[in-house]
């Protein structure tokens, strides 16, 4: 170590004088405080780092299973029965009686409904006087015939024999076969009146609104002393469902999903008013006319569903799952374990996931953890619904765990990883 000279100052200056040597090892001493400290900072770091380097990687994994794998098809859906009639009017007039209300049990014939009759009634009788006096003109003209036809046979024998002039003959003649004619007229307008009559009497028939079906009255539209028009349309008066003991859901199902179902395909549904109870039925039509709403394309499928309960209410918005294709008792790992690579590396990405959504026969490597590392297995994959994926062929059995993601150290930071088996 340097020894650092000094020399007294003159008596009475105050003034202490420094050899040259001192003056630059004060100038140097700021440069190398500097660097110690880097150094210091610097074998800390690496002290630091090799403790984080040696952390212990902690996998997430998850069991290979083996169970069944479904593909279904979501849609929104409205309850409704099997058939439901539509009960109108053909006639105009006030409502006079109601024998039918929300939730009545009607039979087939029962009337529901009646209008006022009275003008009906009106033109039936009118009708009917019409046809008395069209029968009566023809027993007129019956008698009339027979009088006739005499006259014409006397008037004929008497012109053989000249008493009378032919032209009296011809005369007689003519007059007979009028009377002929006129009894056809009279025939044809008896019966003109009598269909005017029968279709007076269908109008007043018409009076009372009958249920076609047996069935439960569902809607009422009338209140008593309403006007009833059917001029223009045939107005609805009643809505009768014929069995509430079978439903139907119809479905909207956009174009992309419709090719997978079919009629017959198992369907699932759940509504509000049961959340925790879940409906089961079968497709019974994929109809073929699309709607398209704002450039969107949808079909009707039709699922029906018994209801023997009555739990299920027309009209209940339905949530509904149709199974497209089903896979039971094979081996099948998440979804979460395609797109899982070591380290981050973009190996398996959603590329992958999207391949095995498409189809059975793809193929994809999965990680899977051998002697607490992951090792990569090549497998084929099968069917996917979305949370898990069949596996077809590979070295993966029950009870193997793959691997998900990786756990960040208790910092938060991601640890150095140790190199995976190849």
């Amino acid at each position: 170590m340097n020894q650092i000279q000094t020399q007294s100052a003159a008596p009475g200056t105050g003034v202490q004088r420094f050899p040259p040597t001192a003056r630059a090892s004060k100038h140097l001493r700021g440069p190398w405080l500097v660097t110690a400290m880097l150094l210091l900072a610097g074998t800390a770091g690496l002290a630091w780092w090799g403790t984080r380097g040696g952390t212990t990687v902690r996998y997430i994994t998850a069991p290979v299973s083996r169970g069944s794998v479904t593909r279904t098809v979501t849609a929104t859906g409205t309850v409704n029965p099997e058939l439901t009639i539509i009960v109108g009017s053909y006639v105009s007039g006030v409502i006079q009686q109601l024998y039918c209300d929300y939730n009545t049990q009607v039979k087939a014939g029962q009337v529901c409904a009646k209008i006022d009759p009275r003008p009906y009634q009106t033109i039936v009788d009118q009708d009917k006087a019409n046809l008395a006096v069209a029968k009566a003109q023809l027993e007129k003209d019956k008698a009339n015939l027979t009088y006739t036809k005499l006259n014409y046979e006397r008037n004929r024998y008497l012109a053989e024999r000249r008493a009378v002039s032919q032209d009296t003959a011809d005369v007689a003649k003519n007059t007979y076969d009028q009377a002929q004619a006129q009894i056809g007229l009279d025939e044809a307008t008896i019966a003109q009146r009598q269909a005017e009559l029968e279709a007076a009497e269908v109008n007043l028939g018409y009076t009372n609104i009958i249920s076609p079906v047996d069935g439960t009255v569902v809607s009422r539209n009338v209140t008593m002393g309403q006007t009833v028009a059917a001029s223009f349309q045939t107005p609805t008066l009643f809505l009768i469902a014929s069995d509430l003991t079978r439903m139907e859901v119809d479905t909207n199902v956009s174009e992309s999903d419709i090719g997978g179902i079919r009629e017959g395909s198992k369907a699932s549904f759940t509504v509000d008013a049961f959340p925790r109870r879940t409906f089961e039925g079968v497709v019974t039509q994929v109809r073929q006319s699309p709607q398209t709403v704002q450039n969107v394309v949808t079909f009707d499928v039709v699922a029906g569903v018994a209801n023997s309960e009555l739990a299920l209410k027309p009209g209940m918005t339905a949530a509904t799952r149709i199974i497209v294709d089903q896979r039971i008792d094979v081996v099948h790992v998440p979804n979460q374990a395609l797109r899982y690579a070591p380290g981050g590396l973009a190996t398996a990405t959603a590329s992958q996931a999207g391949r095995a959504t498409n189809g059975a026969g793809e193929e994809a490597r999965l990680w899977t953890m051998r002697d607490g590392q992951p090792a990569p297995v090549a497998v084929t994959l099968g069917l996917d619904d979305d949370n898990v994926t069949e596996i077809v062929e590979g070295d993966l059995h029950p009870g193997d765990h793959v691997v998900l993601a990786e756990e960040p150290d208790a910092k938060g930071s991601q640890p150095r990883l140790p190199p995976p088996r190849l």
